[in-house]
């Protein structure tokens, strides 16, 4: 049986936007700590709830989890989501809705191309290596900052883990990582992602404004280990999109 816990939210999801932020601490994903940083993640959001987060790679185009965009099996309508950029607050950010039949899913990977109208954002660097075992990488999002309910605690503020990346062939990958597969695996160093954070960035750590687009989290067992789809893997596939 795989352990891979996927981190969607969209058919669990039961209270409105304002009981999902009042209700939500200041810190971080479990664990994990409050981002200083981060002005290429966007919180995506359906029917206004929070559900899941993404990177700016461009001005016109988002970077997230395909599956984010399914409810029990079938596709979410375009006008049921919208997205909170330009602010690591996102009780601050403006919003922007996708542009009609602007979504572009992977065949190889979980994640998912949406275009909007042009943000007024910093956009994300990708990377053009794979991600090497033992590398330390930090990852980002608005989701779940406990365990259990995780629709009680999504967090209003950006937090981020930091994750170390492990070979695909270690034990604590299985369910994660496939041979010759897109994803990625990485064990907890501090703080581990959770429902909320589906889609979120991954990133190199780096000086601000040098730091590149490592992978796209996908899922995680919320205690030890969590995955991501490597950009590097998908890079032919997003620039035939957002060229």
């Amino acid at each position: 049986m795989l352990r891979r816990v996927r981190v969607l939210l969209l058919t669990a999801l039961v209270v409105v936007t304002g009981s999902v932020i009042s209700s939500a601490p200041a810190s971080a994903v479990i664990g994990g700590s409050k981002s200083t940083y981060g002005p290429w993640a966007v919180r995506m959001l359906i029917d206004g709830t929070p559900a899941c987060t993404g990177t700016a790679v461009t001005r016109q185009w988002i970077i997230t989890a395909s599956h984010c965009f399914f409810e029990q099996g079938e596709p979410i309508a375009d006008k049921r989501i919208s997205f909170r950029v330009g602010s690591l607050d996102m009780r601050k950010g403006t919003t922007v809705r996708p542009v009609p039949r602007g979504r572009v899913g992977s065949a190889r990977a979980d994640m998912m191309l949406i275009k909007v109208p042009p943000m007024k954002v910093r956009t994300a660097r990708l990377a053009t290596a794979g991600v090497h075992p033992g590398r330390t990488v930090r990852q980002y999002g608005w989701g779940a900052t406990c365990t259990g309910d995780e629709n009680t605690c999504q967090s209003p503020v950006l937090k981020q883990s930091v994750l170390r990346v492990l070979r695909p062939d270690d034990p604590r990958c299985e369910g994660y990582t496939v041979p010759d597969g897109s994803d990625f695996c990485m064990a907890k160093v501090s703080g581990i992602p959770a429902g909320g954070d589906s889609g979120g960035p991954v990133m190199s750590i780096a000086p601000r404004g040098t730091e590149t687009l490592l992978g796209v989290f996908d899922g995680s067992d919320r205690e030890k280990t969590a995955g991501a789809g490597e950009i590097a893997r998908q890079l032919t596939w997003i620039r035939s999109v957002i060229r």
